[in-house]
């Protein structure tokens, strides 16, 4: 299954840093082996104007990141993951609102990880739906797109083909959820306990 986590400036670190590791941690303990093909995708990677080097990702706290692919060259995507971070100015990116809008026709599975919600939304991929944000930001996403239902307290929300999670470390949660959902629980336990990582399931 090819995972897909989009990035941009500014994304918040452990969004995207965090899915990662759950899905590549998920590949080392899955049988077969490699169950996942998990990878970076920006807008652009555009090069410097004097060499061929890729220019990086600035996410938040100016940690940069080097993406795997970009719009025009990434592998088909099973499972797309928006994350969130300083997500105000992807959501005036005509580019980026038509490629989610694009990728929810193929993908199997569409997800966000705090303020990427605001994005998914954009792209008209959540309308009619149950979602979550980061917890600071529900009634900011309520009151922009009143045709979802927001809801507070959950650490993510599934609505069959489609899971928005809270912030940061909900998404870890999230992901953990998305590899027993699309394997099978025993992978996903074995996932946050290799990760020594306490996994906050829904109530």
């Amino acid at each position: 299954m090819n995972v897909g986590i989009y990035i941009y400036d500014d994304a918040e670190v452990l969004d995207f840093s965090g899915p990662f590791e759950v899905f590549s941690t998920a590949n080392r303990l899955s049988n077969p082996l490699n169950i996942f093909n998990v990878f970076l995708v920006a807008e652009n990677t555009g090069t410097s104007s004097s060499s061929n080097i890729t220019l990086p990702i600035k996410a938040r706290g100016g940690y940069n990141v080097l993406p795997h692919y970009d719009f025009t060259n990434h592998p088909n995507i099973d499972v797309l993951i928006v994350v969130g971070g300083v997500h105000t100015h992807e959501l005036n990116k005509a580019a980026v609102i038509n490629w989610v809008a694009q990728q929810d026709k193929s993908a199997n599975v569409v997800a966000s990880v705090c303020t990427g919600a605001f994005i998914l939304a954009q792209a008209g991929v959540l309308n009619g739906l149950n979602v979550t944000t980061h917890w600071e930001d529900i009634n900011d996403l309520q009151q922009a797109y009143p045709n979802l239902t927001v809801i507070s307290g959950k650490r993510w929300v599934d609505e069959g083909k489609y899971i928005t999670s809270g912030g940061i470390s909900a998404g870890i949660d999230m992901s953990l959820h998305l590899v027993s959902k699309l394997v099978n629980i025993q992978l996903a336990e074995n996932t946050a306990k290799q990760m020594e990582f306490d996994w906050r399931k829904n109530e």
